[in-house]
């Protein structure tokens, strides 16, 4: 009789203007560890796809949904990692499906509260966002640790992202979101200070403040840290990994 095969794959969810390829140096190294891995380019990031301005968080949401579905399908359990913005899809997925993830890593980010918008004064028709000038990107999110090269790649490879993703709420219902096993890889402030402020109400860390199984991990760099600290990302990835093995 065969033994079921409980090594998870790692579901990787890149944030604003990014796709697949921002993860490859982690996956990479996930490889390496034995781990099976899928990254997304989200609907509305494929700068081939002549409807991606169209594209709306109910289908980044669905995308990242029919990969998880496929990977516990296999019978493998599903880590799910999420960076930056990818919060608003897969709050939500968390949201509908939480019994289809067995761990959630937050990368310098974290869950979207209810009625969350990412830009709430943009007009309504927004068409997209591209990515910001350096120096604009810069003042919004730290870009500590990143060579010329890594930056070059980034303003080269972004692709804008959609406005309806943008202006979209997000809808939240079931509070068995706040049961899924979470950790949050705190890069730019420290899981100190992230602690601090969701206990102090502050809105953007509400969510924080009902989770229910939280690890913290403080991983010093700037905002992007697939490309700052690749290796030691994925070393917190598959340790996280090898816990939801178990």
């Amino acid at each position: 009789m065969s033994t079921p095969d409980t090594t998870p794959t790692v579901v990787l969810v890149p944030g604003h203007w990014l796709g697949a390829w921002a993860w490859d140096d982690v996956v990479t190294h996930l490889h390496a560890a034995g781990l099976a891995t899928a990254a997304l380019t989200l609907p509305g990031l494929d700068p081939h796809d002549p409807d991606r301005a169209t594209r709306t968080l109910d289908d980044q949401t669905a995308a990242v949904e029919d990969a998880v579905r496929a990977a516990a399908g296999a019978g493998h359990p599903v880590v799910l990692v999420a960076h930056s913005g990818a919060n608003a899809p897969v709050s939500v997925l968390l949201d509908r499906h939480p019994d289809l993830v067995t761990h959630v890593v937050w990368v310098d980010s974290g869950p979207a509260a209810p009625g969350a918008v990412f830009a709430p004064g943009a007009p309504a028709d927004l068409v997209e966002l591209p990515l910001p000038d350096l120096d604009a990107l810069g003042a919004q999110a730290s870009l500590d640790g990143l060579d010329a090269d890594a930056l070059a790649r980034f303003r080269d490879r972004a692709v804008p992202e959609p406005g309806p993703v943008l202006t979209q709420a997000v809808e939240l219902t079931d509070p068995r979101r706040l049961d899924v096993p979470t950790t949050l890889v705190c890069c730019s402030i420290t899981g100190a200070q992230v602690r601090e402020l969701a206990d102090a109400g502050h809105p953007m860390f509400a969510e924080v403040a009902g989770l229910r199984h939280v690890d913290v991990v403080d991983l010093p760099t700037g905002h992007w840290p697939m490309w700052s600290r690749p290796a030691d990302l994925a070393d917190v990835v598959a340790a996280v990994a090898r816990r939801a093995a178990g």
